[in-house]
C-alpha cells in the first residue's frame, strides 16, 4: 500500500514539554480547526441525509459519503480544498476526536440491546439470524480468493495473501447493523408487522453474534502470536463485568434512579466508565469499542439508559462519530475497482457479496414455512451494514491488512448491500390502495354475527380509560364477539432503536416499575387497563371481548401511516380515535392537551383504510346508571348511515337506549341541497348515477327504512322521530332542543359527503373540521352539553377535506374515486 500512499510528514513545534499539551495554545490553533471540521462533517452530513430521505437511507450513510466526497473523483482532484478542510497537521487531532465519539457511539449501541428479548426470542429468528451467519462464513472466503484472482493492476497492487485477510473479509459478510435496521424498518413503517418483528429480532441476535464474533477473532486478525492470551484476558475482564461489576453498578443507579437523584456531573462519571472499559479492552490487545459496548450492555437498562441518552446521545453520536465514519469514505479509492482489464469480473464478485446473507436467511425461512418473498425481504433487511463493519474496515487499513483495492471492493459491498434495502422494501411492500366494495371495512357492510375488530388508539391511559368505556357499549357477546387492538402511540424523542427495543416485550415483562421509562410505565398502565375489558367478557362468563395491546413508536408527523399498517395488518372495521380535549379539572369545559393529537387525528382521517371514529369524553361511565341513553342525529350521507350501524349495534345491549333522530332539510335548506348538486354538476361535469344527490338519499331512505322495521318497530328501547330544518339558525336551535332532553352519548356523521350548501357555509364557523358540522357544535364549550360524543366517518370515499375556505361540494373528490353499487 505504501507503493501509492506515501505517508504524509509535518512538523511539530514544543513550546514546552514540562506541560500536559506540549504544543503551541491549542485554544488559538487545533480547537478551531477542529470545530471547523466537525462542523463540515455534520453539516454536509445532514444535507446529503435530507438529499438520501427520499430513498429512506439510514444516517450513517450520509456521513460515509461525506468522506467519500473529498476522494479523488470528486473534490480530492482539488488538493487546495482538501488541504483546507483537513490540513495534516489537525488529522491527528480528527483522529482522536472520531475515536472519542466511535468509543460513546458503542456505548450507546450497547444501552439499546436488550439481553432479555435475546435469551427469551423465538427459535425462528434465532435460527435465521444463525444461517445468515454461517452462509457468509462458508463462502467469503471464495469469494476473496475470485477478488484475487480477477484483479490484475499494476497500479493498485493488492496486499499479500495472510490468514488475517481472509478472516477480516468473512467477519465483515456476517454483520447485522441492528440500529440502522431499527431506522431502515421505523421509516418504511414496518417495524411493527410481523415480517418487521421477525427481522428485528434476528436482527438484534445477529448483531449480538457479530459483537461475540469481533471480540474472539479480531485478534487473531492483528497479532495472531498473541491473540490467545488477549481473547483469554478479555473474556476474563467481561465475566468480572457482568458478575461482579454489574451488580453493583445496578444496586446504586436503580436506587438513585428511583428517588429521582441524577444530576449532569454525576451521570458525566457513569458516562466515563464507558472510556475506562473501553481502555481496559484496548491494554488486552482486543478493541477499545469492545469495552464500551460491554459497559453499556451491563448497565441497568430502562429509565436510566434513557436519561444517559437524552442527555448526551446528540455530543458523542450527532458530532463525534460522524468523524469517524467520514474517514472510511475518505479511504475508498473507488478508481482501484474500474482502473483494470478484469473491473466486470471484480463487479461481479461484489454483488456475489451482497447475496451470501441473503440466501442463508432464505434457506432458514423456507425451513420455518415463509414465503420466498418474505424470506428475500427478511434476508435483505438483515443484509443492513453498520458501525461494526465500518469498524473492521477501518481497522485492516490502518494495520495494513487491505490494500485499496480490497478495501474499495469490500466497503462499496458495504454501502451497496445496505442502501439497496429501503427502496427494494418499500417496492415489494408499499401498499396499494383497494376500493373494491367487496372489501369495503365498514361497520355497516359487516354481518350480523361476524367478529367485530376495532383498532384503539391512546395517547395516554387516560385515553384508554375513556376508550374502555365507549368499547363496552358495543355489546360484545359470543355469537357477535369484539377484538380490540390498543395501540399505544409513541413519539420519538431520541435513538429510534432504543425506543423500538424498550417496546418489543410486552407490558407485563417489562419488569420493576421504578426502572422503566415514562413510556414504559404508561405502556404498562395502558395493557393493565385494556386487560380489564377483556376480563369483563359479556357478563355470562364468555370471552366476548378479545383485547391486544401493542405500542407504536414513530414521529408524530407520519404516525397515522403505522396505524394505516396497523389497521390493515389486523383487518379492522373501525378505528377509534381520541380527542385532542379533555375535560377540564372542574369537569365543566374541554381543553386543549395536545394540539398534535389534532393533527394525528386529521390525517389518519384523510386516507384509513377503514371507518374512523372520534371519541369526545365528557365523562362517560358506562352503565353506571339503570340505562345508558344514546341519541343519534341523522342528516343524510355515508358517514350518517355508518353512525346509525354502530349505534344500532350498540342498542343490542340490553342496558341501552336509543333515539334516533333525523334532521330534514325543507324549504331553504333543501333549495340549498338543490343548488349544491347545481353547482356540483357544473364544477365536474356529469357526476356518476351511483353518486348523485339523488342516489344518495335512496340510500339513506333504504337505511333507515330497514332500521325502522327491523329496530323500531319491534324493540320498545329504540325510538325514531324527525325534526325539520328550515334555514341554518335550525340546526342549533334543534340540537339545544335535544340536548335538553338529556342523553349519555352522541353518535353523529362526521357528513363530508352531503351535497348541501347549507351545511358547507356552516363549516366556515368551525372550529374542528374534522368532527363536522354537527359533531363541532355539540363539541363546542359554548353549546353546553355535558354528553359525551361519538363521531364516525365511513370508509371507501377517498378520506376528508380539510380546506376551510372552498365549496364543500365542488371539491369533493371522495365521489370521483369509486362507484358504489346499491343493494
Amino acid at each position: 500500500m505504501g507503493d501509492f500512499l506515501p505517508p504524509a510528514c509535518f512538523n511539530m513545534f514544543v513550546s514546552d514539554e514540562h506541560r500536559m499539551w506540549q504544543t503551541s495554545n491549542i485554544l488559538e490553533t487545533e480547537l478551531p480547526m477542529l470545530a471547523f471540521q466537525i462542523f463540515f462533517t455534520v453539516l454536509v452530513g445532514r444535507l446529503l441525509f435530507n438529499a438520501f430521505r427520499p430513498l429512506h437511507q439510514p444516517r450513517i450513510i450520509s456521513f460515509v459519503f461525506v468522506g467519500f466526497l473529498l476522494t479523488p473523483p470528486l473534490l480530492g482532484n482539488i488538493p487546495e480544498v482538501f488541504g483546507f478542510i483537513y490540513p495534516v497537521n489537525g488529522i491527528l487531532n480528527v483522529e482522536v476526536a472520531s475515536h472519542f465519539g466511535l468509543i460513546y457511539y458503542a456505548f450507546l449501541n450497547g444501552l439499546e440491546m436488550n439481553l432479555d428479548t435475546i435469551l427469551k426470542s423465538k427459535k425462528e429468528a434465532t435460527s435465521i439470524a444463525a444461517m445468515g451467519i454461517i452462509f457468509p462464513i462458508l463462502t467469503g472466503p471464495g469469494l476473496y480468493a475470485l477478488h484475487r484472482k480477477f484483479y490484475i493492476n499494476n497500479t493498485f497492487k493488492l496486499e499479500q495473501v495472510s490468514s488475517h485477510a481472509y478472516l477480516i473479509w468473512t467477519l465483515v459478510l456476517t454483520v447485522t447493523g441492528f440500529p440502522n435496521l431499527v431506522e431502515i424498518l421505523s421509516e418504511l413503517k414496518l417495524h411493527y408487522t410481523s415480517l418487521g418483528k421477525v427481522a428485528l429480532t434476528a436482527g438484534m441476535i445477529s448483531d449480538t453474534y457479530n459483537w461475540i464474533l469481533f471480540t474472539l477473532l479480531v485478534p487473531f486478525s492483528i497479532d495472531s502470536s498473541n491473540a490467545i492470551y488477549s481473547v483469554l484476558c478479555t473474556v476474563l475482564f467481561l465475566t468480572v463485568c457482568i458478575f461482579l461489576v454489574r451488580p453493583l453498578l445496578k444496586k446504586i443507579i436503580e436506587r438513585k434512579t428511583e428517588n429521582d437523584e441524577w444530576d449532569e456531573y454525576q451521570l458525566l462519571f457513569v458516562v466515563m466508565g464507558a472510556f475506562a472499559c473501553s481502555y481496559v479492552t484496548d491494554i488486552l490487545g482486543t478493541h477499545a469499542i469492545v469495552g464500551a459496548f460491554v459497559y453499556g450492555l451491563i448497565l441497568p437498562h430502562g429509565k436510566f439508559a434513557d436519561l444517559v441518552m437524552s442527555v448526551s446521545d446528540d455530543f458523542g453520536g450527532g458530532f463525534l462519530a460522524p468523524l469517524y465514519f467520514s474517514g472510511n469514505g475518505m479511504r475508498l479509492i473507488i478508481k482501484s475497482v474500474f482502473s483494470h482489464a478484469n473491473w466486470p469480473l471484480t463487479l461481479l464478485v461484489l454483488i456475489l457479496l451482497c447475496v451470501t446473507k441473503i440466501l442463508g436467511t432464505l434457506f432458514a425461512t423456507s425451513l420455518s414455512g415463509k414465503s420466498a418473498r418474505d424470506g428475500f425481504a427478511i434476508g435483505l433487511l438483515l443484509n443492513t451494514k453498520g458501525a461494526l463493519a465500518l469498524i473492521m474496515l477501518s481497522i485492516v487499513w490502518d494495520k495494513m491488512i487491505f490494500f485499496a483495492p480490497t478495501y474499495a471492493v469490500l466497503t462499496a459491498a458495504v454501502l451497496l448491500m445496505t442502501m439497496v434495502v429501503s427502496p427494494m422494501i418499500n417496492f415489494m411492500f408499499k401498499p396499494r390502495k383497494r376500493f373494491e366494495q367487496n372489501k369495503l371495512r365498514t361497520i355497516q357492510k359487516l354481518r350480523a354475527n361476524a367478529e367485530l375488530r376495532i383498532l384503539a388508539c391512546v395517547h395516554n391511559n387516560h385515553h384508554a380509560t375513556s376508550m374502555i368505556n365507549i368499547l363496552e357499549l358495543f355489546n360484545a357477546t359470543r355469537l357477535s364477539p369484539i377484538h380490540v387492538f390498543g395501540l399505544y402511540l409513541v413519539e420519538i424523542t431520541q435513538r429510534a432503536a432504543a425506543l423500538v427495543v424498550a417496546h418489543m416485550e410486552p407490558s407485563t415483562q417489562l419488569g420493576v416499575q421504578s426502572n422503566l421509562t415514562q413510556s414504559q410505565v404508561e405502556s404498562e398502565n395502558i395493557a393493565f387497563t385494556f386487560k380489564a375489558l377483556g376480563n369483563n367478557g359479556d357478563g355470562n362468563g364468555n370471552d366476548a371481548f378479545r383485547v391486544e395491546t401493542t405500542s407504536v413508536v414513530s414521529s408524530y408527523e407520519t404516525i397515522h401511516q403505522d396505524i394505516y399498517i396497523s389497521a390493515r395488518e389486523r383487518g379492522t372495521s373501525l378505528i377509534l380515535l381520541p380527542f385532542h380535549q379533555q375535560l377540564s379539572s372542574d369537569g365543566n369545559l374541554l381543553e386543549t392537551t395536545n394540539v398534535v393529537y389534532r393533527d394525528i387525528n386529521k390525517n389518519v382521517m384523510q386516507d384509513a383504510p377503514c371507518s374512523v371514529g372520534i371519541f369526545i369524553d365528557r365523562g362517560l361511565v358506562t352503565f353506571s346508571q339503570t340505562c345508558l341513553h344514546i341519541l343519534m342525529i341523522f342528516v343524510g350521507g355515508p358517514d350518517d348511515r355508518e353512525a346509525l350501524a354502530i349505534a344500532w349495534k350498540m342498542a343490542g345491549h340490553p342496558r341501552v337506549q336509543l333515539s334516533m333522530v333525523r334532521l330534514c332539510l325543507l324549504d331553504e335548506a333543501a333549495a340549498a341541497a338543490e343548488e349544491a348538486s347545481h353547482h356540483s354538476e357544473e364544477a365536474e361535469g356529469i357526476l356518476s348515477n351511483a353518486m348523485d344527490n339523488d342516489k344518495q338519499k335512496e340510500l339513506d331512505d333504504e337505511y333507515i327504512s330497514k332500521f325502522r322495521y327491523t329496530a323500531v318497530n319491534n324493540e320498545d328501547y329504540i325510538s325514531y322521530s324527525e325534526a325539520d330544518i328550515r334555514a341554518g339558525e335550525d340546526i342549533p336551535r334543534v340540537l339545544k332542543a335535544l340536548d335538553q332532553r338529556g342523553c349519555d352519548l352522541y353518535v353523529v356523521g362526521q357528513g363530508n359527503c352531503r351535497n348541501s350548501i347549507l351545511f358547507s357555509n356552516l363549516l366556515e364557523w368551525c372550529d374542528c373540521l374534522e368532527l363536522g358540522v354537527i359533531g363541532d357544535i355539540l363539541a363546542s364549550n359554548i353549546f353546553g352539553t355535558n354528553s359525551s360524543i361519538l363521531v364516525v366517518q365511513q370508509y371507501g370515499f377517498g378520506g376528508m377535506k380539510l380546506e376551510r375556505k372552498q365549496d364543500h361540494m365542488a371539491n369533493n373528490s371522495r365521489f370521483g374515486s369509486l362507484i358504489v353499487k346499491a343493494e
